[in-house]
């Protein structure tokens, strides 16, 4: 086991190999998350419609995701995607979103369903239709009801981004790998890297609990 010393000195040596690494990961998650809040938005809303076949896909979907490891999905749109040059950044992108856009489609769809159904029979009867009672009124609401399984979901993605180093894009814990073969110091690394990682959770965590309030305050 490494002494705190050593660590330390190798901290302030790798810093700039890691620190490009960690934005890589960000962007990364971002780009996933965001794509990921689109896809689930819209599986939910297939989910909780009457059209049996929009269920249907919806529910096949889910079980896909949930009943295949997140690495053999990234695997599938790096190769599958490679053909169409797309980059190995897009293809974690991609493989990250569709991954945890089923998880976030259960999200939306429990805070969706736990909004009283009054709500949209009292936007229907202000004049409103289907779709504007829903965007005015329900889904805001849902959203705040939504928000703390939400960033649990964020924190995951971007944990789950360091299967990125297994088709060789150069984020947060390919540094720590590669850092570590080269030198023959692989704890070390690790223990580094788990550094950064505690790191970019505390500051998602901090936003998450920020938008939160924010949320709370304009819900008074």
């Amino acid at each position: 086991m490494p002494s705190l010393t050593h660590v330390f000195e190798k901290f302030i040596e790798s810093f700039d190999v890691f620190v490009k690494g960690m934005f890589i990961t960000l962007q990364v998650t971002i780009v996933a998350v965001l794509i990921a809040i689109f896809i689930g938005l819209l599986f939910a809303f297939l989910k909780i419609s009457n059209i049996k076949i929009l269920e249907w896909i919806a529910n096949i979907y889910i079980y896909v995701v949930r009943g295949t490891p997140l690495i053999v999905q990234i695997f599938i749109f790096y190769f599958g995607l490679t053909t169409l040059n797309i980059s190995q950044f897009w293809s974690v992108a991609l493989g990250l979103a569709f991954h945890n856009g089923a998880y976030i489609a259960e999200i939306f769809r429990g805070s969706i369903q736990s909004i009283d159904k009054g709500q949209m029979e009292a936007g229907r009867s202000l004049g409103m239709n289907t779709v504007l009672t829903m965007r005015r009124i329900i889904l805001p609401q849902a959203f705040r009801r939504a928000m703390p399984p939400l960033g649990n979901q964020f924190i995951i993605a971007l944990k789950d981004s360091s299967l990125a180093a297994f088709i060789g894009l150069y984020e947060l814990f390919n540094v720590a790998t590669t850092e570590g073969a080269n030198s023959f110091d692989n704890m070390t690394y690790l223990l580094i890297v788990a550094i950064y990682y505690l790191f970019l959770v505390f500051l998602l965590t901090l936003l998450v609990n920020y938008v939160e309030k924010k949320l709370a305050v304009s819900e008074r």
